[in-house]
């Protein structure tokens, strides 16, 4: 446990921020409640939701009991634990317990408990660990060098990937898409050369177009290999997004719903329980639950709350900046990541600006594995605020 800090403090923005987005959740679940009823497997998500924030302020609390570098000293005991997880489910052990849902086996299903995603905590576990790298590496080689640079990203890479894998066999793709978000915003800020990275980035960019290139040019082709090697989902979410007229009741049937769904709320919304097309949008309380606050409270609610998760990001990329602790800058740039990502892919799948993933909505959508994730993080970078230190002579 560490020291007392003079100089100790909240980040009541933070909080306030984090509080207005449990209240989003809570009542946008409430207003669902009605339409939910409606399924056999109906549950009262936010009563189960306002349980998962009480165990998440919970977390919260137990974190900024301890100095945030003592992440640090279990970041390979935790990176360890969430292989493990995964692994455990790529072999579907233990029976009984690993589950299956909707295709993909990502979840422990415990009697009377609920249903636990690890990939959700792997994410965390990520960041910390790739923090512990990145600092330990700059520790010992503190002039960067090509060869150096290379090495440390080598290293990023082939942890990342070990997740990412396991993560393909699920199969789980917005969670992979989550991870390289992850590394890629802590890779900007590793040390690496600028010229390392724009040439990886330029090499990315020209794989990107030569493979939409070829997928535009040889569309059936590139599906039977998708099929061929169990990639149906990745079919039919590529196939809806960019063909959407043609795949009305395949893959893009969940977009066409949402979007008329949101385009129904125009400006000012139809009013609280105004929900006429929430027995037709799959995952209203899930995944799209964008598409429920923007048909309820119309285009004015829905830019409410993009706005307070820019004011969210503004404050994560504040306290990154004054942070004078490597490490702890490093682990609040991957969760700026982590959460700036799954707001834009969530947000964007709603409007058809980016395919469907599956992904959640942070804070906002029912999900016990993802909200409790996501206070984690919080907690971290409160803790990393909390003891932020001072100098006399700083430029700021």
């Amino acid at each position: 446990m560490s020291e007392k800090n003079s100089n100790a403090k909240l980040d009541y923005s933070l909080l306030l921020i984090i509080i207005l987005l449990a209240i989003i959740s809570i009542f946008t679940l409430y207003t669902l409640d009605p339409y939910l009823e409606q399924n056999p497997l109906y549950e009262n998500v936010y009563l189960k939701q306002m349980i998962w924030y009480i165990a998440g302020s919970m977390a919260i609390a137990v974190i900024m009991m301890f100095d945030y570098d003592r992440f640090r000293q279990v970041s390979w005991l935790l990176y360890g634990i969430g292989i493990i997880s995964l692994v455990m489910l790529y072999f579907h052990f233990p029976p009984g317990i690993a589950d299956e849902v909707n295709g993909a086996w990502g979840w422990f299903k415990f009697p009377g408990i609920g249903s636990i995603q690890p990939a959700e905590f792997m994410k965390v576990f990520l960041i910390i660990f790739l923090a512990h790298i990145m600092v330990a590496h700059n520790e010992k080689y503190p002039e960067h060098t090509v060869k150096m640079d290379l090495w440390l990203l080598c290293k990023l890479g082939f942890f990342t990937l070990i997740p990412i894998y396991f993560l393909i066999e699920q199969p789980d793709l917005g969670g992979v898409l989550v991870l390289i978000s992850i590394t890629s915003c802590m890779i900007l800020v590793s040390g690496i050369k600028w010229r390392i990275i724009l040439t990886i980035l330029g090499t990315f960019l020209i794989c990107f177009i030569s493979a939409i290139t070829i997928y535009l040019t040889n569309t059936e082709e590139v599906n039977q290999f998708l099929y061929d090697h169990d990639l149906d989902h990745v079919v039919e979410r590529f196939q809806g997004w960019l063909f959407p007229d043609q795949y009305s009741q395949g893959g893009a049937y969940q977009t066409i719903k949402a979007m008329l769904a949101i385009g129904s709320g125009q400006l000012s919304g139809k009013g609280i329980g105004g929900i006429q097309a929430a027995n037709e949008v799959p995952e209203y309380h899930t995944d799209y639950i964008f598409t429920a606050i923007a048909e309820q409270f119309g285009f004015f609610g829905s830019s409410i709350v993009i706005l307070i998760y820019f004011l969210l990001i503004y404050r994560l990329i504040y306290i990154a900046l004054r942070c004078n602790d490597p490490f702890a800058s490093y682990m609040v740039t991957g969760i700026i990541g982590l959460f700036t990502y799954q707001v834009f892919q969530n947000i964007g799948m709603s409007i058809q600006l980016l395919p469907v993933t599956g992904l959640p909505l942070p804070f906002i959508s029912y999900g016990g594995s993802s909200t409790l994730t996501y206070m984690i993080a919080i907690g971290i970078v409160l803790s990393i605020y909390y003891r932020i230190k001072t100098y006399m002579f700083d430029e700021s």
